[in-house]
């Protein structure tokens, strides 16, 4: 992530919260980055478009487990880990600030991971949202290989009731900060679901940002 953030919006006849990718110059006291060059075993590539209802052109390592249309009660998530790509973090709650656009974990810290406090917990019905960067002065970051997922993926996701939730990864999209699928990301679903957000695309060095976001979409697929 960058210093771009989301900022909420009113739809009418839409129900929960929905959030657009802002526009925003980095912060008087964040210096300029530079990216991190990907290693070499985690060649970066261009993510294929996303035809309607595909999964960005990736096949699924494993036969995907069946959707869990059975929602959990509310309960605060707080530790993510992505076994594919060796990624762990404890999560911290993102609410909004004052000009409503969406708090992102602290740059001074890039391993961070956060969750979007006003929207659904892991395992609820509806779309819940992690945060995190993709580097962060001149070190990668929790995400910095989210690209690598692919549909079929799993996403572990452990609650304060002790509960574990296992989301399988189904899409991959890589979106310009500019068109950023709000609707898609953080719009009502009919079952439990998770959305991973980083940064990616080209890097801007004049504005220290990146112009695209790379976004996972995962469904529940079991608990324990």
């Amino acid at each position: 992530m960058s210093s771009d953030t989301p900022r909420p919006v009113r739809g009418a006849g839409v129900i929960g919260v929905l959030v657009v990718l802002a526009a925003l110059p980095p912060p008087l006291l964040q210096p300029a980055r530079t990216p991190i060059t990907p290693e070499p075993s985690r060649t970066a590539v261009a993510i294929p478009p996303i035809a309607p209802g595909g999964s960005a052109g990736w096949p699924a390592r494993t036969p995907s487990p069946q959707p869990s249309r059975t929602a959990l009660p509310r309960s605060v998530p707080v530790r993510l880990s992505i076994p594919t790509i060796d990624a762990q973090s404890t999560l911290i709650p993102l609410n909004l600030n004052p000009d409503h656009t969406v708090q992102v974990p602290p740059l001074t810290n890039p391993a961070q991971a956060g969750w979007y406090a006003p929207g659904p917990t892991p395992g609820e019905t509806g779309a819940s949202v992690i945060l995190g960067h993709v580097d962060g002065y001149d070190e990668p970051g929790i995400f910095y290989h989210l690209r690598d997922l692919h549909p079929g993926d799993p996403i572990l996701i452990t609650r304060k009731d002790a509960t574990t939730t296992r989301f399988t990864v189904y899409r991959t999209e890589q979106a310009p900060k500019t068109n950023f699928p709000t609707t898609k990301v953080y719009g009502p679903t009919t079952r439990p679901e998770l959305r991973l957000i980083t940064c990616g695309g080209t890097f801007d060095r004049q504005t220290g940002n990146y112009l695209d976001n790379i976004i996972v979409f995962a469904a529940l697929t079991g608990a324990s």
